[in-house]
């Protein structure tokens, strides 16, 4: 069985918005290196859209000049990987994705059933949702030492306890601090 890996970047004050989270060289390595250990993405749409529209390759073959070199490698991963897509919203994707459909649990169970090195997820609703089913094997959240003094947070709204077990660390040179937890089971 794939595992479904969840990974958020974080404020000390919870804020997940990720125009609040300074983003440097070895954080986009970091994170290149994350998400190379999946088979597949897992995306609501605003997730996805949002991805796409920073991460995908123009049609043009070259990347934009407001990225940075040292984004290539995460760009590159990020742009060629498989990816999956919650929505009710979305009549068809592309962009190597294709939309989940019927029961969001049976769904995503059928996924992690599917052989391979496992599924990385990421944004707010669609975590929160596999949250309350317990389908999620990993949580990291990345902390950063900053106050944004806003939301959006993660997890509002979670109906039930999730206890987790610490299972790694990474700590950045800018001081954040990747925190990764297994629920207790």
């Amino acid at each position: 069985m794939r595992p479904l890996r969840y990974s958020i970047n974080i404020t000390l004050d919870g804020c997940c918005d990720h125009r609040a989270i300074p983003a440097d060289q070895e954080l986009h390595i970091y994170f290149a290196d994350r998400l190379a250990e999946a088979d597949a993405l897992l995306f609501g749409r605003v997730t996805y859209e949002m991805m796409e529209e920073a991460w995908r390759l123009p049609a043009s073959g070259v990347w934009p000049d407001w990225m940075a070199d040292w984004m290539h490698p995460f760009a590159k991963i990020m742009d060629a990987a498989k990816k999956y897509v919650v929505s009710t919203t979305l009549d068809r994707v592309d962009w190597n994705a294709q939309l989940v459909h019927g029961d969001l649990v049976t769904a995503v169970r059928e996924l992690k059933n599917e052989p391979g090195r496992g599924l990385y997820l990421g944004g707010v609703k669609l975590p929160l949702a596999l949250a309350e089913q317990g389908l999620i094997n990993e949580y990291e959240f990345v902390l950063h030492p900053r106050l944004a003094g806003h939301g959006p947070a993660v997890f509002g709204g979670l109906s039930k306890y999730v206890d987790l077990m610490p299972v790694g660390r990474h700590d950045f040179q800018s001081g954040a601090v990747a925190l990764r937890y297994k629920p207790r089971s």
